[in-house]
């Protein structure tokens, strides 16, 4: 039997300066736990340090395409999501198959 592949949500955008403190005590104390008890895996963070690019890079596990849609299509996802945006600007995200190395 063929078992769903494992995707990645893989999210960007840039922390709003005025909001800098805030931003770090709630992406620790609630966003992190908040995408955990939804069921995804936190594996990567990046920040850039150079260029024009997304200031930030995270990468969330989910166990499969639909399971990702499901959660992100969850009122307890547009809770956080929407907490999230209080700090930051430029949101972007896709779902992309997992595979090695850095993906963007």
């Amino acid at each position: 039997m063929h078992e769903p592949a494992r995707v990645k949500i893989l999210m960007t955008w840039d922390i709003s300066p005025e909001h800098e403190q805030e931003y770090f005590e709630f992406v620790v104390g609630e966003f992190i736990p908040g995408v955990q008890r939804l069921g995804l895996q936190p594996i990567e963070a990046w920040a850039t340090i150079y260029g024009n690019y997304p200031q930030i890079q995270v990468g969330l596990l989910a166990p499969d395409a639909a399971s990702a849609r499901r959660i992100m299509s969850s009122p307890d996802w547009g809770n956080i999501s929407e907490r999230l945006f209080v700090f930051i600007k430029n949101f972007a995200y896709k779902v992309v198959p997992v595979r090695g190395g850095f993906q963007f």
